[in-house]
């Protein structure tokens, strides 16, 4: 089963929100600083505030969820450097991780580790041109990709081989294949220029 949708539909249906976003054309105001992240659950036909998780000092630029173990967690990358861990249904920070210099872009929950080795970890990439790969079960940073040249926007595991293959993209206008299992780079495609 994967753990990014939990056991049952419903356990799942809930809109992480981090930013201003427009819902039955209201738009909804809530941040003067994107340093919280808000759970809405998207069944009624009004959305139903949860829960509120704070922590990030910071913008928080990105998030992703998981399920397995009869528990919900939410990840979330900020431009306080950091990657944080939440419990959804305890309300709570388990886990923060500080090893990037610069704002942190995107966090991934990393099937293929769940997969492969059970083990429960978060991919996160930096303006610090790094891919970190964090175990917070045991609170150990396990793998680092060193190879863009200027800051990583963006990461996305494949959908096939448990997610084996990762591709980045960077500011220096590339994206780079990589496998997490050998931590390898296998090719970087160029050709995106400055509009």
């Amino acid at each position: 089963m994967d753990p990014r949708f939990g056991q049952t539909c419903c356990q799942l249906c809930y809109v992480l929100f981090f930013v201003c976003f427009p819902l039955n054309n209201v738009y909804y105001y809530h941040l003067t600083q994107a340093i919280n992240i808000f759970l809405f659950n998207t069944f009624f036909s009004s959305a139903e505030f949860l829960k509120t998780f704070i922590g990030h000092t910071d913008w928080v630029g990105s998030i992703d969820y998981s399920t397995f173990d009869n528990n919900q967690f939410i990840y979330s990358g900020s431009d306080d450097k950091t990657v944080r861990v939440w419990d959804v249904d305890n309300n709570k920070q388990i886990q923060s991780f500080n090893g990037h210099s610069r704002n942190v872009s995107c966090v991934k929950f990393s099937l293929y580790h769940y997969y492969n080795s059970h083990r429960h970890v978060i991919c996160s990439s930096s303006f610090d041109k790094t891919i970190r790969f964090w175990d917070f079960k045991h609170n150990q940073q396990l793998q680092v990709f060193i190879g863009h040249i200027w800051g990583v926007r963006g990461i996305e595991f494949s959908s096939f081989s448990d997610g084996r293959y990762l591709c980045s993209g960077s500011e220096d206008r590339t994206i780079c294949l990589w496998d997490v299992e050998t931590s390898k780079s296998l090719h970087v495609f160029k050709g995106h220029i400055w509009s």
